[in-house]
């Protein structure tokens, strides 16, 4: 395969069943964040949610041959993380005792633990679909959307002029046409 970052999901599982390291790799960094951010979200800390993560694309390996239908791998992985979650929540909250300090009861911050509502999950998984999206954009559009929407302090058309290298008229209707490719690329991914 010669651009894997392109490559749909079925074309990766496929390739990653062939034993392609670098598919392997490309999938992992294509769900890494998603994937991390399930248990994160259920309250579970870093290291914790580090093993769910581990835990979740080891099944991924051992289990890719028994994916049916390789172009749901988003939604296998989905899955499989919220059902590890909630396993890890579960025993967690059997195993955990909270000794409350008479000082301090109020300063206590349990997660939540409720399962992940199905919209949480929806919205992470939109935002999977745009990273992937902006990524097959390419630069510049992939530079200035990223400018535009990512970077956590709002940058000024001044700014953003002078680190693409074009006029500040220029970004407007450029803006445009990268939001209409955007809208063309999550069309072709069925989004």
């Amino acid at each position: 395969m010669t651009d894997l970052v392109e490559s749909t999901d079925e074309a990766l599982v496929l390739a990653c069943r062939l034993g392609d390291d670098a598919a392997w790799e490309e999938m992992v960094k294509r769900y890494q964040r998603l994937v991390f951010s399930i248990p994160r979200r259920a309250g579970l800390d870093e290291a914790v949610s580090a093993d769910v993560f581990q835990h979740v694309f080891s099944t991924l390996l051992n289990k890719l041959d028994q994916i049916k239908d390789p172009s749901k791998v988003r939604s296998w992985l989905i899955t499989t993380a919220k059902r590890e979650t909630w396993r890890v929540s579960r025993q967690q909250t059997a195993t955990i005792s909270i000794e409350l300090d008479d000082q301090d009861e109020n300063g206590i911050d349990l997660p939540d633990e409720k399962p992940l509502p199905d919209e949480v999950i929806q919205r992470l998984e939109d935002q999977q679909l745009v990273r992937i999206a902006l990524a097959e954009l390419g630069d510049p559009c992939r530079q200035l959307l990223e400018m535009l929407f990512y970077t956590p302090v709002a940058q000024s058309y001044d700014s953003i002029a002078e680190q693409l290298r074009i006029p500040v008229g220029s970004i407007g209707p450029m803006r445009i046409r990268c939001l209409q490719k955007l809208r063309i690329v999550l069309g072709r991914m069925g989004y």
